[in-house]
């Protein structure tokens, strides 16, 4: 099983972050975090990356039921979304597979909500 599924997406780099996250809004998630892995690597580290963010995409409801389920679950929260641009100009949109995630927990409440969880984030990298 693969921990993400993606999509290369036929748009510019801040055009990609803009639409997964109305994707993500129309699933009800929000963005709780936003890291900028290029601007981070470079005042840290002072090397060049490409374009890289991690999107902390959250959604509320099911959070709270998940953290109602399993007492450790923040560990593993919020679900990451990454967009990348490569060299040749390619932009990937990529997002953690909860279940793939979440398969050392051995919780069935749980796996009911990160499969309802992964359909939803499957749809959003559908309709990119």
């Amino acid at each position: 099983m693969s921990y993400y599924f993606n999509k290369t997406v036929d748009t510019s780099f801040d055009q990609a972050i803009a639409r997964v996250t109305e994707e993500l809004a129309k699933e009800g998630f929000g963005i709780l975090t936003e890291i900028n892995v290029q601007g981070t690597l470079k005042k840290k580290l002072d090397v060049d990356f490409r374009k890289y963010h991690i999107l902390g995409a959250c959604n509320p409801s099911f959070a709270y039921r998940a953290l109602q389920t399993e007492a450790h679950i923040g560990t593993m929260l919020p679900c990451n979304v990454i967009v990348q641009e490569y060299e040749d100009g390619r932009v990937e949109v990529a997002a953690v597979d909860p279940l793939a995630s979440m398969q050392a927990i051995d919780n069935t409440e749980l796996v009911e909500i990160a499969t309802k969880i992964r359909n939803k984030l499957q749809q959003v990298i559908d309709r990119l």
